[in-house]
């Protein structure tokens, strides 16, 4: 989780709903983009801050912390490295066709920050679809 001087927390967990654990190993990425009173000159542009892997139980413990001024953050999750493995270690039979590319590749999610709050935004994956929420 991250924290800036403002208050503003950020946080991510990745759960895999088609085998119901964790996704570990699932890099994420964090970028920014100010309000058009902050200090960067280009106010609509993105910022990359850095980011984190998914750990064993699936969550970002350490990603970076948006400046003061944040308005969006934006989270890449780069699943398709995840979803083929996944699927070469359940698919049924070596002798079987090959296992079909992830419709996704990547996951991308932009949000609205406010200081003083903490923003949770957990990624639910499947192979086929995903979805995300606001969580606590």
């Amino acid at each position: 989780m991250s924290t800036a001087p403002t208050g503003v927390t950020v946080s991510t967990h990745v759960l895999d709903t088609s085998v119901g654990r964790p996704a570990a190993g699932v890099p994420v990425r964090l970028s920014v983009r100010p309000s058009v009173r902050g200090t960067d000159p280009s106010p609509g542009g993105w910022r990359p801050l850095g980011g984190s892997v998914t750990d064993e139980d699936g969550r970002c413990r350490d990603l970076p912390a948006p400046p003061p001024g944040t308005a969006h953050v934006r989270l890449e999750f780069a699943v398709e490295p995840y979803l083929e493995a996944t699927a070469a270690a359940h698919h049924d039979s070596p002798a079987s066709a090959a296992v079909p590319a992830p419709f996704f590749p990547e996951v991308t999610v932009t949000f609205a920050v406010r200081a003083g709050e903490h923003h949770h935004v957990p990624l639910l994956l499947s192979p086929f679809g995903y979805s995300v929420y606001r969580g606590s």
